[in-house]
């Protein structure tokens, strides 16, 4: 019995130690700028906009470098929306979004299965009549090029039919009427977040970024 004690106190203590090691991590390399010195331009505007907790990228719909509802489909959305000025990109672990709406839905299995990767991701994406800049939404501009950049890192991102297609999802576990779920490549896990993933895709575009962060606060950090 002393040892399965001893054994229990061991285990437990790696796990405090190991959460205490990720929040230090997470903290320090939030803090640590990627890209710093960065030019704005004029040629494309996109936001960055967060609910508190999960962050997203925003997209004009359509301009000459990509029209998003060509794949995007306004049909796709349980309301009658024939057009749109922005369109929002979240990737996230599926379960999640699709069984938590909100906090008090959230069940031990789907927290422990998006920990630790256990499940597919999904693309959660909305639309939006207009955007401005608030203390949720932060405007971006970039050049045309790098906008191409991220346009490539976020298509990259989304799960394909044969046809080359995006994958919608049929689901009853929308959020709204102007939003829609997609198939994804890749698994959330507790270093792959979706604040993670908008994290790269910053990058990816050569715009201000944290060298890691799995929060939409160590993204934000640097656009105060």
């Amino acid at each position: 019995m002393k040892r399965f004690i001893g054994y229990l106190k061991r285990f437990l203590f790696g796990i405090v130690a190991s959460v205490v090691l990720y929040i230090i991590c997470a903290a320090a390399l939030s803090i640590i700028p990627v890209n710093s010195d960065v030019k704005s331009f004029d040629e494309v505007t996109i936001y960055l906009q967060t609910n508190g907790v999960h962050a997203d990228l925003v997209l004009p719909v359509k301009n000459g470098i990509k029209d998003w509802s060509n794949q995007i489909r306004f049909e796709h959305v349980k309301g009658t929306r024939k057009s749109a000025e922005y369109i929002s990109f979240g990737w996230g672990d599926k379960k999640f979004y699709m069984e938590t709406p909100t906090w008090s839905d959230l069940k031990i299995s789907t927290a422990f299965s998006a920990t630790f990767g256990l499940g597919p991701a999904a693309i959660h994406t909305n639309f939006y009549d207009s955007m401005n800049e608030d203390e949720t939404r932060k405007r971006i501009q970039l050049s045309a090029q790098d906008y191409r950049l991220l346009v490539d890192y976020i298509e990259g991102s989304f799960d394909r039919n044969a046809d080359g297609s995006f994958i919608h999802i049929e689901t009853d576990a929308n959020y709204g009427d102007d939003d829609a779920f997609y198939e994804a490549k890749g698994s959330y896990s507790f270093l792959k977040t979706c604040n993670t993933w908008v994290n790269s895709g910053l990058k990816s575009a050569n715009q201000k970024a944290a060298l890691w962060t799995p929060s939409d606060k160590g993204i934000f950090y640097h656009y105060d």
